[in-house]
């Protein structure tokens, strides 16, 4: 076995850890009502195991800028420093307000990049379209009409567009949107949360989705094109204005452009290890599950390199070593 070969698997596997971590920690808040709680404890398990890795890690996707987050806000250097370089980018509770409720869909998700880089991008939002592996280059487009990327995707798929399933967030804001996809005759999954989670879902063979669409955060987009690389998925994303406050947090990290289109590529470009591990109960993973003494995690891990998936199921002993938060 090749040195380099031993090196990806163990950073796959190292990142599935830090996963674990954020993910066990916001459970324990689970229906506490507190979503700032349950965010705050998974930022901090993270952030605590992410810190032991022996990499030398630059913070590009996380909780904001300098001064306004303590913890993974951007080019902060995370790791030992020794070890590989890498672009690191981390959303350590996706749906922090499902889990002060309970509800489902809330995941803990991290990426790694070597030999490329994550687009750096501040807490705005992202207009996303998102399709799984396995079709034509270019099939839909982000300024087609849902009505014109539908039929292709049917066509390309050999089904009727009744057949397909589109995933939205469940927000005022797509009333206009999910009108037109009704409208074109598919079916519709809408989500309270987890705007990573359902643009995946699209890629994962269990998912049952076929397509994601709308406007979610600017970071979960990234994540999400970071998985998507990892199955062979297509991706495109624009970021979205809502205020000229947004205009100024996007140019102070560089960007000045708000009509660019960003393909899965631009967004997650070298060799990418995605990690995602499940809080509470949703399609793509399950939530975690309460044992004595301990618990049940189940996350998924892939990469771009050799489009190879694993589903882990880790049980964890708090006799041993009680989780962080």
């Amino acid at each position: 076995m090749s040195e380099p070969a031993a090196k990806d698997r163990n950073l796959s596997l190292e990142l599935v850890r830090v996963t674990e971590a954020a993910a066990l920690a916001a459970w324990r808040h689970m229906g506490s009502g507190d979503h700032m709680q349950a965010d705050q404890a998974a930022i901090g398990a993270a952030h605590e195991l992410l810190g032991s890795l022996a990499i030398n890690g630059t913070i590009c996707v996380g909780e904001g800028r300098e001064g306004e987050a303590e913890k993974f806000f951007l080019n902060e250097t995370v790791g030992t420093g020794e070890g590989p370089n890498v672009d690191v980018a981390i959303v350590a509770l996706e749906g922090a307000s499902i889990v002060a409720r309970g509800g489902p869909n809330a995941t803990s998700t991290a990426a790694m990049v070597e030999g490329g880089a994550f687009l750096k991008v501040p807490d705005i939002y992202m207009d996303k379209i998102a399709i799984g592996p396995g079709l034509p280059l270019g099939l839909v487009d982000i300024d087609r009409s849902p009505e014109e990327n539908l039929k292709a995707l049917a066509d390309a798929k050999s089904v009727p567009v009744s057949d397909l399933v589109v995933c939205m967030l469940d927000r005022p804001r797509h009333g206009s949107l999910l009108e037109k996809v009704r409208e074109a005759g598919a079916r519709v999954r809408l989500i309270l949360g987890g705007d990573v989670a359902g643009a995946m879902a699209a890629a994962l063979p269990e998912g049952g989705v076929d397509m994601y669409l709308g406007i979610g955060g600017a970071p979960q987009g990234v994540l999400a094109a970071a998985g998507l690389r990892g199955f062979g998925g297509q991706m495109q994303g624009r970021l979205f204005a809502r205020r000229d406050e947004d205009r100024k947090i996007a140019h102070d990290v560089g960007i000045e452009d708000f009509d660019k289109v960003y393909t899965e590529q631009d967004m997650a470009s070298g060799s990418v290890t995605f990690a995602a591990t499940g809080v509470t109960y949703g399609p793509m993973l399950n939530g975690i599950r309460s044992l004595p003494g301990g618990a049940i995690s189940q996350s998924l891990v892939v990469r771009s390199l050799t489009g190879t998936y694993r589903v882990i199921e880790a049980n964890h002993d708090f006799t041993r070593r009680p989780p962080v938060g």
